[in-house]
């Protein structure tokens, strides 16, 4: 069940059946994640997967993509890549195929229109509501040292200028994690992102991410599942026992 605060932030209630997972970015590699899914124990009866965005580009199953929209347990934000599909006539898209998106070129006009509608719909913030608190998931950061600053400020934009700064924070930023900024977003038992692709997980303050680049499997890469009500990763980091930066 989703619970729109707006069209660009969706809140869910806590999941009283099943587990809640949060995964890191995913571009085109739907078979690998459904590999970490069974491997986890992953049942969609109950539980319900989230995830940080980048859906598309550089993997080899982009097109898999809309099936999974249409699964009832799977939710995603925007990330970046997704964010191409949604301004697909207006990008930059030279920029976009280097990136990964030569995939979309490649579709009919019609198709492409159809991928960029349900891209339209997917928000670029969502809050879970867990018994430890509330977990929000974005894709890249949080621009406020407060959610509820972030979700009045997606709600009720001062102009279209100010909106567009903070979606392209929340979809491009890496300066926390290339900072080492250790100060949590107030409000929020944890917030959750991707966008930068790391060897293992790392939480700054509260902020956890979690992009471990599972869709660069030859590289050493794999997909983290993030516990949401626990905090607690699959699989988890080989000899230690916290979370590092």
């Amino acid at each position: 069940m989703i619970e729109p605060i707006h069209k660009l932030v969706h809140r869910y209630p806590p999941n009283e059946q099943g587990r809640d997972f949060a995964v890191g970015d995913i571009h085109g590699h739907f078979t690998l994640l459904q590999a970490a899914l069974d491997k986890a124990g992953f049942d969609p009866l109950v539980d319900r997967l989230f995830s940080v965005g980048d859906l598309v580009d550089r993997g080899p199953e982009c097109r898999d993509v809309l099936s999974w929209l249409d699964k009832p347990w799977f939710h995603p934000v925007r990330g970046n890549h997704d964010d191409y599909v949604c301004r697909f006539d207006t990008c930059d898209a030279d920029n976009w195929v280097y990136n990964g998106g030569a995939w979309f070129a490649g579709l009919n006009w019609d198709e492409q229109r159809e991928f960029a509608a349900q891209f339209n719909e997917l928000p670029v913030a969502i809050e879970v509501e867990t018994p430890a608190g509330m977990v929000g998931i974005v894709h890249a950061d949080c621009p406020f040292g407060s959610w509820s600053e972030l979700i009045a400020e997606l709600s009720n934009p001062e102009s279209a200028k100010r909106l567009k700064l903070v979606k392209n924070t929340l979809m491009w930023s890496r300066s926390r994690i290339e900072q080492g900024d250790t100060g949590a977003v107030e409000g929020l038992v944890a917030l959750v992102c991707g966008h930068t692709p790391l060897s293992h997980p790392v939480v700054l303050g509260n902020v956890y991410h979690i992009d471990t680049a599972g869709w660069r499997p030859g590289n050493g890469g794999y997909f983290t599942l993030l516990n949401l009500c626990t905090l607690e990763a699959t699989p988890p980091i080989p000899g230690k026992l916290e979370w590092e930066a």
